[in-house]
């Protein structure tokens, strides 16, 4: 008997109730400036979005932004190849037609993923560490919202039922961060799903330790104010307001 799947109409579901602001700035102003005026997360370039198939005929049905990625260079050719045969590689029309209900749900959730410590149990948010040194958010993760983390823990936990491919991705995914970050001797950030900010120390056997966001490393462009205005004047781009706190009003 054919095992069900995770289908078009539960994404439509999760839309509904994923939805919240990953935070009250707008965080692509603060990239964009270094990326040809683009957020990081809304170029081919730097981020390829990967959906299920099923997210991908929910989104044809709903608007023309999105369509099929077409690798073209070694790299990407890669990543396409070793999609599982329930996903794909997508691409949309670029940030200025965004439609924001019709955002995927990696869209949704970027930079973020769902940490599943060793025994598997869903803990909260860490990144996606290979942005460290392009998303602004990384290095600010005081400014994620608790309502957003609350939408993001309860979409994965019901993908995670729907999908249990998706759990064990999302935790070996976990486990390789766990190997990568104890080689480097970085401590792994975790917005937890029940509230506060805890870190990870390397070798330490995956203890949560309570933590505020400033033990956090910032990473990049985004280490100082001055750091960040250097590298927009190096990369030819211009610079939006900068208010108190560091960060581009939205």
């Amino acid at each position: 008997m054919k095992k069900p799947r995770i289908s078009a109409q539960d994404f439509a579901s999760l839309y509904k109730q994923y939805n919240a602001n990953l935070a009250f700035v707008d965080c692509g102003r603060k990239c964009a400036p270094l990326n040809n005026g683009q957020p990081i997360c809304c170029t081919t370039e730097n981020a390829i979005p990967v959906v299920d198939k099923a997210e991908f005929e929910l989104l044809k049905s709903r608007s023309d932004l999105w369509f099929k990625y077409k690798p073209n260079d070694a790299a990407s050719r890669k990543i396409v190849k070793e999609l599982t045969s329930n996903a794909c590689a997508v691409e949309c029309k670029g940030a200025a037609f965004c439609e924001r209900d019709n955002r995927t749900i990696a869209c949704r959730s970027f930079p973020f993923y769902p940490y599943l410590d060793k025994a598997g149990k869903f803990v909260g948010l860490t990144y996606y560490w290979d942005f460290e040194d392009r998303c602004w958010i990384i290095s600010n993760m005081q400014v994620v919202e608790r309502k957003f983390v609350e939408e993001m823990v309860a979409a994965f936990e019901r993908i995670f039922k729907l999908d249990p491919d998706e759990y064990e991705t999302m935790k070996d995914h976990s486990a390789n961060m766990r190997r990568v970050f104890s080689r480097q001797k970085k401590i792994i950030p975790v917005i937890h799903r029940d509230g506060g900010y805890f870190k990870i120390k390397p070798n330490d056997g995956g203890k949560l330790t309570v933590c505020t966001p400033d033990d956090f490393k910032k990473f990049g462009p985004y280490k100082s104010e001055a750091a960040y205005i250097k590298a927009v004047k190096a990369a030819g781009g211009t610079l939006g307001p900068v208010p108190k706190g560091g960060y581009l009003a939205p």
